[in-house]
């Protein structure tokens, strides 16, 4: 870590958004994800918060569940669910699983964290820019937030469109402009607010 800031130098971060940039460069290898990493006002203090009054984790992979649940468990033992949960087996016609299993997930999780006296869930996004197109249309159209958005979708169909999209809203939201993203980089940000929670 001492080798990675060396490299990054003065980012002119707070020590939080910092902390979580210094995780996506100590996952991907890359210091050259600083030009790139966007962070709304006020976004790593939502999130930190949320995590520790309970907020539920969702994702958008299993591979990124697999990444967030041991430390989850380890520090604030916040529930980690991945999307793909609520995927009919196939995907609708002009549409993804991922996008239709966002149309079930975000209403039942609103719900959920309603009855539960919880915050909204922070959502994970690092491989599927429909869903987080979906979650939009959702907010778009009147439905509550979620605490955190983490938005890093990896590709080129659909990703700079949606982190477009993603950056022109009033979210809470750390974004990963570009290209470049996955589930490894959207677990490492995440777990880098939940050791804060255990510091």
């Amino acid at each position: 870590m001492r080798r990675i800031r060396a490299l990054l130098g003065d980012t002119g971060l707070d020590p939080l958004s910092r902390d979580v940039l210094e995780r996506l460069v100590h996952s991907s290898g890359d210091p050259s994800l600083a030009a790139l990493l966007q962070f709304s006002p006020g976004a790593c203090v939502a999130g930190l918060q949320a995590l520790k009054a309970g907020a539920l984790i969702l994702t958008d992979t299993a591979m990124a569940a697999a990444a967030v649940r041991p430390m989850a468990a380890r520090t604030a033992g916040n529930e980690v669910r991945c999307l793909l949960d609520w995927a009919p087996a196939q995907s609708p016609q002009g549409s993804t699983r991922s996008a239709a299993a966002m149309v079930r997930a975000w209403p039942e999780l609103i719900q959920a964290a309603e009855v539960a006296s919880q915050p909204l869930p922070l959502v994970l996004i690092g491989s599927a820019p429909t869903a987080l197109e979906q979650l939009l249309d959702q907010l778009d159209a009147g439905a509550e937030a979620p605490s955190l958005v983490i938005g890093m979708p990896v590709g080129f169909v659909g990703v700079p469109e949606s982190k477009s999209r993603l950056a022109q809203s009033t979210l809470n939201q750390i974004r990963l402009d570009g290209t470049r993203g996955g589930a490894g980089l959207v677990a490492a940000a995440v777990n880098a607010l939940l050791r804060q929670v255990a510091s």
